[in-house]
């Protein structure tokens, strides 16, 4: 496996594609701290909030997660690479592993920019709001602005940071399955991103029912978990790493169950 995991992360470095969802990812990242910038200043309106929105990371990663994993999983079944590994003696639990660690490579790669961006911005001691709308790395922005932070704050800052990736990586790991399925990445970039859209109803109706909150909330897309702060405490750091890792496992297993019974030609 570590033969598939090196020529995949060599694909994936000279890869185009990433490079461009890279470069998008930065750009966004950059709108977001300005316009969050301008609205606190009173340089634009409050109604460029809804397009500050758009340049967020969860509605950014929503689209380009789904889209890495059209790209590097689904393009190999069009290359025949994951057939050919299999029919080299590879078995299908490790191709399966081996595409889900370069593919949460690539997805902690894409999101450097906004965990670079909301640090450079917090350090500025600017002051930076998008009203109500707030997650991710967009909530951490607006809520821990304008602070002077302390060395035990900037560690707490850095690790509240690496979890939100590992969040989101976990929220993106239904792509893995969905890729292996479907095989076609504007399906799995359109079923996911609808999915992302329909979350925050969902979580709506986690006060209408005990048990739907229970389960809803052992999945990295319930809780509040997209929500740390430096208020948060350790244990709801914790919490939301066990969760993520939890339902990251749980795909994979999804994942290999599926593809394990389907034809390979």
């Amino acid at each position: 496996m570590y033969n598939l995991i090196r020529a995949d992360l060599f694909k994936l470095r000279k890869s185009m594609a990433i490079k461009i969802l890279f470069a998008i990812t930065t750009a966004s990242a950059v709108a977001m701290v300005g316009i969050a910038y301008l609205i606190t200043h009173g340089k634009i309106g409050t109604s460029m909030t809804g397009i500050g929105f758009m340049f967020s990371d969860v509605d950014v990663m929503g689209i380009l997660g789904a889209a890495t994993a059209g790209i590097f999983i689904c393009g190999d079944f069009d290359t025949k690479t994951i057939n050919d590994a299999i029919s080299s003696g590879y078995s299908r639990c490790t191709v399966i592993v081996n595409k889900a660690i370069v593919f949460f490579c690539a997805i902690a790669f894409l999101l450097l920019p906004y965990a670079i961006t909301t640090g450079i911005a917090l350090s500025t001691g600017s002051k930076f709001s998008m009203g109500s709308v707030a997650i991710g790395f967009l909530n951490i922005l607006t809520s821990e602005a304008g602070k002077t932070f302390s060395a035990p704050e900037i560690w707490k800052l850095l690790a509240i940071m690496l979890t939100l990736i590992i969040i989101y990586i976990a929220q993106i790991s239904v792509c893995i399955a969905l890729a292996f399925v479907l095989k076609k990445p504007v399906l799995v970039v359109a079923i996911y991103y609808g999915f992302t859209i329909l979350c925050p109803q969902l979580i709506k109706l986690r006060d209408s029912s005990q048990v739907f909150k229970c389960i809803f909330d052992w999945t990295p897309f319930g809780g509040n978990y997209s929500f740390l702060t430096l208020n948060s405490l350790t244990g709801d750091i914790f919490k939301a790493l066990a969760v993520s890792l939890i339902f990251i496992i749980i795909m994979l297993i999804v994942t290999y169950c599926v593809f394990r019974k389907s034809e390979i030609k």
